[in-house]
């Protein structure tokens, strides 16, 4: 039908629907969505990206995988993704020294997607999820989307994860899912294995453990651990940081085979699109290149970390590609202060602490003039 030219430019009329009218499930009532602001700025440190673009021998991998993957679009793609998992059960058996194969592995848009289904496999409106907080915000939405009860248990007045209270925790609440992120998000810090297989070992139900940012810490992968705890441990990765695809939407989870066919079981058919799976198999096959940055950002996280305390800031350990520092009088007057200047970082909701993504060098340089301009609270 062709539209008529008279109705151009009309707004509509009439009673404006609000979302509060709208037959809404009582769990996502009065609430938001996922905020993460994203204004014209020169300079974005503020949701972990890599700040280096795919080498034009990458980009045009990705193409060459992306022209043959077209001339198939008139067909589902792989159900199972089997080619992708093989691949990237490769690197994980390389970069981890574990091996496992592709039944060890499920891949979808993103690791938030894989996070969403193990709620909905594993979680339900009888069952409860308990995390360590702060923490990503998303580990709540989904929880509260998918009807589990949420629990939250604070970490120590300088973010780190008392163990021993860990499992105190754990004890009392009896939580069906424990959600830890290894390196810890949005602190960056670290948790050493043994605190992880104390936890594991005391733990009711599964445990999640999001390596999301795995592959700038010496510490070594909980999928070491999988054989040992199969029913109850899942490992969640990307391919959004390290490997700079965060527009391409990859994540995947290292399990034990039974936990990956239970996956399946509320999986959306043919859910990872044969563009997806074909740029992100490109890129895996140049991980050695692309990981080569991975040094480069750590170096700049931790001069960055130098000059930040230099100039009073406190700063977290981080073995991520991120810092949270502070101590600020107004956070969000700072955060302000920095967006004026053309950088845009994170103000997370913790009080006096901003965060930050490191960039490359001539950013990280930028980051550094403007933040010399502030003063952090004094002792």
């Amino acid at each position: 039908m062709k539209r008529s030219d008279e109705f151009a430019g009309v707004a509509p009329t009439g009673p404006r629907t609000r979302m509060a009218d709208l037959p809404l499930r009582r769990e996502l009532l009065n609430r938001t969505s996922y905020l993460a602001p994203q204004p014209s700025v020169s300079i974005r440190m503020n949701t972990n990206e890599s700040p280096f673009p795919p080498t034009s021998q990458v980009s045009e991998e990705i193409l060459v995988s992306l022209r043959e993957a077209v001339t198939s679009l008139h067909r589902y793609p792989d159900r199972d993704a089997i080619e992708l998992r093989t691949d990237l059960a490769e690197y994980i058996s390389r970069q981890t020294g574990v091996p496992v194969d592709f039944g060890n592995i499920w891949a979808a848009n993103g690791s938030l997607e894989i996070l969403l289904q193990l709620m909905q496999v594993f979680g339900g409106s009888e069952r409860s999820a308990l995390s360590f907080v702060p923490s990503y915000s998303m580990y709540a939405s989904i929880a509260t989307t998918t009807e589990v009860e949420w629990l939250e248990i604070a970490r120590d007045a300088e973010f780190s994860l008392n163990t021993d209270k860990a499992l105190a925790a754990i004890l009392e609440h009896t939580p069906d899912i424990v959600f830890l992120t290894n390196p810890h998000n949005p602190t960056g810090q670290s948790m050493a294995t043994a605190d992880l297989q104390r936890i594991l070992e005391a733990a009711p139900g599964i445990v999640i453990v999001d390596e999301a940012y795995g592959e700038f810490s010496s510490v070594p992968s909980a999928i070491g651990l999988i054989d040992r705890f199969p029913t109850r441990l899942m490992v969640t990765r990307t391919l959004s940081k390290a490997f700079g695809f965060a527009g391409g939407r990859l994540g995947y989870l290292v399990a034990a085979p039974e936990a990956i066919e239970a996956l399946k079981l509320v999986s959306l058919p043919y859910h990872l699109s044969a563009l997806t799976q074909a740029a992100a198999r490109a890129v895996l096959r140049h991980a050695d290149e692309i990981l080569g940055h991975v040094a480069e950002l750590t170096k700049e996280r931790e001069r960055i970390t130098r000059v930040l305390r230099h100039h009073r800031f406190d700063v977290v350990d981080s073995a991520a590609n991120f810092l949270l520092f502070g101590r600020f009088t107004d956070a969000p007057l700072a955060w302000q202060h920095y967006l004026d200047q053309g950088v845009l970082i994170r103000d997370i909701g913790i009080p006096h602490y901003l965060r930050m993504s490191i960039g490359n060098a001539a950013e990280n340089d930028r980051f550094i003039e403007i933040t010399q301009l502030l003063e952090p609270m004094g002792p």
